[in-house]
């Protein structure tokens, strides 16, 4: 009876199809799982002081944009602690924004939504695209170049105030200190350049700076 009940059980396993096998088969390729995104208990953690935001409640955002990248975004939890960031990142003129963290089902909605965005293709460097970006980027020598005023009036106007208790004829002070601005930046490009840059940064300007008498 042994030996029978062994045989139709060998006979009930052949009956069935073999599986097959994902990770080996050629013909079938690899499962797509999406993982689930796990609820976490707050919106985020303040930047500075890493205090739990919660979700619908208020929170604190720098007004510099460069603060409030997607990927590198800073959150506060309050004014102090916003205000601890503005000497780090040598902020000039920056001020703290309120804003409304989201619901935690509206939050859960933008992960999975991310999720369902596809992944964005790097670009191939080629000649031909490198000899169309420097064509871009470069500006037309027969292009006239913009004669905007680069001066804030009302904080000129503030600090002349402040420093010697003056007032200011705005209209002729800001054409002669935005001729001049204009002629520190042209410099300051020509300055990049030779040192094959594409960015102008601080350093050009100073160095600008310390070539005039």
């Amino acid at each position: 009876r042994s030996g029978s009940g062994s045989r139709s059980r060998s006979r009930s396993r052949s009956s069935f199809p073999p599986c097959a096998d994902v990770r080996s088969s050629g013909k079938l390729g690899p499962l797509a799982v999406t993982p689930i995104p796990i609820p976490p208990p707050q919106f985020k953690l303040c930047t500075t002081c890493r205090k739990p935001i919660a979700f619908a409640s208020e929170y604190y955002q720098c007004s510099i944009s460069t603060c409030n990248r997607k990927k590198t975004a800073l959150f506060f939890c309050s004014v102090p602690c916003w205000d601890a960031h503005v000497p780090v990142l040598r902020h000039r003129d920056a001020w703290a924004e309120t804003a409304r963290a989201p619901t935690r089902d509206a939050f859960m909605k933008e992960l999975e939504a991310e999720q369902d965005e596809p992944e964005p293709k790097e670009e191939r460097m080629t000649d031909d695209t490198q000899t169309r970006r420097r064509v871009v980027s470069g500006a037309s020598p027969d292009e006239p170049l913009p004669e905007d005023v680069l001066i804030v009036v009302s904080k000129l106007k503030a600090y002349v105030k402040a420093r010697g208790g003056m007032s200011t004829w705005s209209d002729g002070v800001t054409d002669v200190l935005s001729r001049h601005l204009r002629a520190l930046c042209d410099k300051a490009v020509a300055y990049a350049a030779s040192n094959n840059r594409k960015t102008v940064l601080d350093r050009d300007f100073e160095a600008v700076l310390r070539k005039e008498p």
